[in-house]
């Protein structure tokens, strides 16, 4: 292949209107061809990597970029190319995780060709969960286009170097998001984890020295090396380097996947980009999903960066943003998530394994109102338990959305316990809807949207006047909350 093939002066991305940062989405209205990604610089940072730099000297730059992984952990990805490369083996892997999904299959195909350079791997596999089945054909398509380009194969771009990829599917199992269960998926073992010692990196896949990154990380490989790394260090914070993909989600006007880069914060992210609450007044937002945590109006204003989330006791996981308005009920929130923990754990350790499940039974307990405050007290001690002694990050991280909200929200919590109250009227057993008949103007949309039927109209006498209202009748009602959430006026009430 020719050097004219290359592009190497594609200006460098800038911040965008509401102050975004596309590196790892990249311009939207570039063809996903080969061709004309190739005309926006795509692979031309994988000729200069093997031009001008040894395998030493990429993973010293990727050291010094700063890049972080982008799954969750947040570990030096730097140093874990390091780890591989010094590793001496007759054969190297690299597996690129791709439960996110992310539709940029020739950014990936361009970072896991240049962390195999650097590592000395001449395989890869790129594992997909079933949720992620719509990128499929897109990978498919690169890296039939990849090869035939002579960017796969035994001799890439004419200098003797080799690499082969290979696309993997699993059913969905959340644990295999942990490197050493992923591993042991791939091997055609139960999907677990394993103690990491020694890590991956020395022996993984086949015991054979095994680079694992997320496809987040490996997109953003190749920008590093196009535009340099003093340009990659130079956005973000001090120690949380480049940018993060978030799924903004929730009580938001502007849903969607956004870009921004680190130390932006919460409160920019939810009324700028995500446009200011759709409904209600913001209250708190789970990030990282299901094993994040929640942030409050007091983290509002905070660098968004991975010293943040850590010191909250929060990680950043998957970047999904969920932003919550006064009508949702922690407890319930925490509860739910922790039952999706305990479906999903492998089942391997105790911690995860009987914690998970009793955690649900507890929080549960609360929601159906016939908890204690020694049940509090309970939660309290099995999160900090699970979180000391489970094997893997699943059971680790399953209590943070408790955790993160059991002081922030404490009051919430007793309402439950003592008052058997649920205000956000999330928990049906405590739960009766009532009309306020002063300021209701009888406009009727509550019951038109009621599932049950059972709104009607009805007229009262009041001082000087008759007045039209609605009535909620108590035996019908199915506690779903949609007249509260319909009624324009405010006139629904939880008693």
């Amino acid at each position: 292949m020719s050097q004219e093939t290359f592009v190497y002066d594609i200006p460098q991305p800038t911040l965008t209107d509401d102050l975004q940062l596309h590196l790892t989405l990249r311009d939207p209205e570039v063809d996903e061809s080969i061709d004309a990604l190739m005309a926006h610089g795509q692979y031309a940072a994988l000729r200069r990597v093997i031009d001008d730099l040894a395998p030493a000297d990429v993973v010293e730059q990727m050291k010094q970029s700063g890049l972080r992984g982008r799954g969750g952990a947040g570990f030096s990805t730097g140093e874990k190319w390091e780890v591989c490369y010094n590793t001496n083996a007759d054969q190297k892997y690299i597996i690129c995780n791709a439960g996110e999904g992310l539709h940029v299959a020739h950014a990936v195909l361009e970072g896991m060709l240049i962390a195999a350079y650097a590592v000395g791997a001449t395989r890869g596999i790129i594992f997909y969960r079933s949720e992620s089945a719509e990128s499929v054909p897109r990978m498919r398509k690169a890296i039939e286009e990849a090869r035939q380009h002579g960017f796969l194969g035994r001799d890439i771009m004419g200098r003797g170097i080799e690499f082969e990829v290979e696309l993997r599917f699993g059913m969905g199992s959340f644990v295999c998001g942990e490197e050493t269960a992923l591993i042991r998926f791939l091997q055609g073992d139960r999907c677990e984890p394993q103690i990491k010692q020694p890590f991956p990196a020395v022996r993984g896949l086949f015991s054979k020295p095994t680079l694992i990154n997320n496809i987040e990380t490996f997109a953003t490989v190749p920008l590093i090396f196009y535009y340099g790394v003093e340009w990659f260090q130079s956005i973000g914070t001090e120690t949380s380097k480049g940018t993060k993909v978030l799924s903004l989600s929730g009580q938001v006007k502007k849903e969607g996947l956004i870009e921004v880069p680190f130390g932006t914060t919460l409160r920019h992210i939810i009324f700028t980009i995500g446009k200011g609450m759709k409904n209600g007044k913001f209250k708190a937002a789970v990030i990282g999903g299901a094993t994040g945590g929640v942030l409050t109006e007091a983290d509002l204003d905070k660098p968004l960066d991975y010293e943040m989330l850590d010191s909250i006791g929060a990680v950043l996981a998957s970047g999904s943003l969920q932003v919550l308005n006064e009508n949702s009920c922690i407890p319930t929130l925490v509860k739910n998530n922790i039952l999706f923990a305990a479906e999903e754990s492998c089942g391997k350790c105790t911690p995860c394994r009987i914690g998970t499940k009793r955690l649900s039974e507890v929080v549960t307990k609360i929601t159906d109102g016939n908890g204690t405050l020694d049940d509090l007290q309970e939660m309290r001690n099995l999160a900090q338990v699970m979180q000391d002694t489970s094997l893997c990050a699943l059971g680790r991280t399953a209590p943070n959305l408790l955790l993160t909200t059991i002081d922030t929200f404490w009051d919430e919590y007793v309402e439950h316990v003592n008052a058997k109250r649920c205000d956000a009227g999330q928990c049906k057993t405590m739960v009766t809807f009532a009309i306020n008949r002063d300021t209701c103007i009888g406009c009727g949309l509550c019951a038109r949207n009621c599932p049950a039927e059972a709104i009607s109209r009805t007229d009262y006498i009041a001082p000087g006047h008759k007045l039209a209202s609605m009535l909620i009748d108590t035996e019908k009602c199915v506690k779903c909350g949609t007249c509260k959430s319909n009624c324009k006026f405010g006139a629904i009430f939880v008693q």
